[in-house]
């Protein structure tokens, strides 16, 4: 069945809200605060400059999503775009979900005249390297560090 993508809508914030929910455990074993996270996805709505996110459909139905942040690097002098929160439900998996945003993202991120896409994995997450690593993406020299408040 074929997948489409589009920008999402207000009326997705509930689904990405749980997508935000359950990747968080099942990649983490992190319990996510659902109201802090509702919280969190509406306002990347009210604030455009935030990013976006775009959602998978397959037969009508949403299936998946990412978000896309910016990053300015004076470097380049252009913005990096960041490929966060990223969704595909079980019964969608290995069925070219991801591919489909990550290549909507792409071509929307060239169309707009970025420099490049990020986006950061869980150490053990082998498999998600190997599908980033699939779609061309090279792994970075640079490690990740946190400070949070």
């Amino acid at each position: 069945m074929s997948v489409t993508t589009r920008i999402a809508a207000r009326d997705d914030i509930a689904h990405i809200s749980q997508w935000n929910v359950s990747m968080a455990w099942e990649t983490e074993q992190k319990v996510l605060e659902p109201t802090v996270i509702e919280r969190g996805v509406t306002a990347v709505f009210d604030e455009p400059r935030r990013g976006f996110y775009l959602v998978a459909e397959r037969a009508g139905e949403p299936v998946g999503c990412l978000l896309v942040t910016y990053e300015w690097s004076d470097w380049r002098a252009g913005d990096f775009w960041w490929i966060q929160s990223v969704y595909v439900v079980e019964s969608a998996r290995r069925e070219g979900v991801f591919r489909q945003l990550y290549e909507d993202a792409k071509q929307r991120a060239s169309q707009a005249g970025a420099v490049g896409l990020r986006l950061y994995v869980e150490t053990e997450n082998e498999r998600a390297q190997r599908t980033y690593a699939g779609l061309g993406m090279e792994r970075c020299h640079y490690f990740m560090y946190e400070a949070e408040f």
